[in-house]
């Protein structure tokens, strides 16, 4: 079963846009590169700074509560922490968020559009050792895991409802095609070729909320859970798999299963 590395993203800052890469180095054991390293903890989410831990998607500004960071076009680079923020094509934030000041200004320009006073503005979180990824609470290597998502699955369920669905939606690292519609789901435990590296299936993603969000109109206009249910019996759509071993990954290579499906 042989399928094709249609695009990849890594998401610095969780709930905020995806940014597509080229290439990726995987390294055995650790999770995709500068994937979900901050964040914009909730007021009350219990975030210490000086004693960073993995939180619940919950604790964080994310779409699947405010859809209207879809809204937003922004790009992070993780090692300068240049940030960059854009409205309809128009910069409305640049900053180094390198000192107190500018990171400030950053927590500031999110309060602000969400309408939160002094004692509710989010505080902005490095995840130190951690990442902030959606299972990062189940276990170190669920919080290290690839999330991928097989086009052809994409495709399967827009001819099942019979309306487009945007594959960002669902926030993966990977996207590939060339696998038959859901095959990916019942790989749990069996390892796979992506490039150079060579991963494990953990376990299914079920889907949430926040697959609702249109990123381009930053609309809530599918109920995509529901209709997954609808449909398949079950709201999971793609996969976690950890690296276990390294490698990198290009646009255009292949991913394939080492063992005959039976």
């Amino acid at each position: 079963m042989h399928g094709k590395i249609e695009r990849l993203y890594n998401y610095p800052i969780k709930g905020l846009s995806a940014q597509p890469v080229e290439q990726a180095l995987l390294r055995p054991g650790d999770g995709f590169p500068d994937d979900r390293l901050f964040g914009f903890a909730r007021h009350d989410s219990g975030f210490d700074q000086n004693d960073p831990q993995p939180l619940p998607k919950d604790r964080f500004v994310v779409q699947v509560k405010e859809e209207r960071l879809a809204g937003l076009v922004t790009h992070f680079d993780s090692r300068t922490r240049h940030m960059r923020i854009l409205v309809k094509g128009n910069v409305v934030f640049e900053r180094l968020l390198i000192d107190g000041d500018a990171i400030r200004a950053a927590e500031n320009f999110i309060a602000t559009m969400f309408d939160l006073d002094e004692a509710t503005r989010p505080t902005f979180a490095c995840s130190g050792v951690h990442r902030f990824t959606d299972v990062s609470v189940v276990s170190k290597e669920l919080m290290n895991a690839i999330s991928l998502i097989n086009l052809d699955s994409v495709r399967d369920m827009e001819e099942r409802i019979k309306a487009p669905i945007d594959p960002l939606r669902f926030r993966a690292n990977v996207y590939f095609s060339g696998w038959p519609a859901g095959r990916e789901l019942e790989m749990v435990g069996r390892t796979f070729r992506l490039g150079a590296a060579r991963l494990r299936v953990m376990m299914r993603t079920r889907r949430c909320a926040a697959t609702e969000v249109d990123p381009t109109t930053a609309r809530r206009d599918l109920q995509i859970p529901r209709l997954i249910m609808q449909n398949y019996g079950h709201a999971d759509m793609g996969i976690y798999a950890e690296v276990i071993e390294g490698g990198e990954i290009r646009l255009g290579e292949a991913i394939h299963f080492e063992e005959v499906f039976a």
